[in-house]
């Protein structure tokens, strides 16, 4: 059994939203609306404040994304996440949800989803998960890139870019009449090809209004699930890859999910558009973080 490298530190106070800002219904209670079962579809209307709420995201990403480093603690990627939002005139889509403390999830090697930013400072060798959701013009962007802290070594660099791999081989297969299913099988099919695990417990999901609604998106093959994707969904895809077992543990915090035999995990995402004639990414382009700029390595 491996040793944990990530272990809770302190969370700083809630930051706070100024009252000109609009907020999505849970923002003062906590308590999401109803879960809307059914597949909801976006009109021309909303599909253009999709791209919006999407635009912010990528690029309160792009920014917390070039601020990791050895010594920065994830607190303050959060503070930095938390300030260009709200000066974007938009809302930390996380900052209570459910209760959640912070305006984003960092989650560092063996930390799987949903790590609360903290005290913990990053350190040479490390790979942090970033994921900015942003509830803009009434509508929730969401998007997250895993990352390298300084120089990593070949078998993060290989998980790393496995999981991109992942999440691109299943945007691929996006467009109407495609079942929902075939992202599962694409995707668990090249993990395991490369060794990994699939998480389970934490699936993509329908975005739009809501922050979570229907479609769920199942990141390993349901041979019974015979949804089909329809023009103007919009849903997200999100990948957890592990190194080792797909399993996970929950931490007391109830957020924080970690590997359960503390092997590394990586994610990627983006908010997806299902259009006439394929699929429109609404939150960035098809090139990762680790393959521009100071960060890049040959993709083997």
């Amino acid at each position: 059994m491996r040793k944990p490298t990530v272990t809770a530190g302190t969370v700083s106070s809630t930051r706070a939203v100024p009252g000109r800002i609009a907020r999505p219904e849970y923002a003062a209670t906590g308590v999401p609306g109803p879960y809307k079962l059914s597949c909801v579809k976006v009109t021309d209307g909303q599909i253009a404040r999709m791209r919006k709420a999407g635009g912010v995201a990528r690029k309160v990403l792009d920014a917390v994304l070039a601020e990791v480093r050895p010594g920065v603690a994830t607190d303050e990627l959060d503070r930095i996440a938390h300030e260009l939002i709200v000066a974007s005139g938009g809302y930390p889509s996380p900052l209570n949800y459910m209760g959640f403390p912070k305006s984003i999830c960092t989650s560092v090697n063996e930390v799987v989803v949903h790590g609360i930013p903290d005290s913990r400072v990053l350190v040479e060798g490390d790979i942090v998960n970033c994921d900015v959701t942003v509830f803009y013009d009434g509508m929730h962007g969401d998007c997250s890139e895993t990352v390298f802290v300084g120089e990593v070594d070949d078998a993060a660099k290989k998980l790393v870019r496995v999981t991109w791999e992942c999440l691109m081989k299943a945007i691929d297969l996006v467009r109407p009449g495609q079942l929902l299913n075939a992202i599962g099988l694409v995707i668990e099919a090249h993990a395991r090809e490369n060794g990994f695990g699939i998480v389970r417990e934490f699936t993509g999901h329908g975005i739009g209004e809501s922050f979570h609604m229907s479609p769920y998106i199942a990141h390993f093959f349901e041979p019974d699930n015979t949804a089909v994707m329809e023009e103007g969904m919009t849903f997200t895809i999100e990948p957890m890859i592990n190194e080792g077992v797909a399993e996970c543990i929950i931490w007391p915090d109830k957020w924080t999910a970690v590997t359960a035999d503390l092997s590394r995990s990586a994610q990627f995402e983006h908010t997806l558009l299902v259009t006439r004639n394929g699929v429109e990414i609404l939150t960035g382009g098809r090139d990762p973080w680790f393959s521009r700029g100071e960060k890049s390595f040959a993709l083997k």
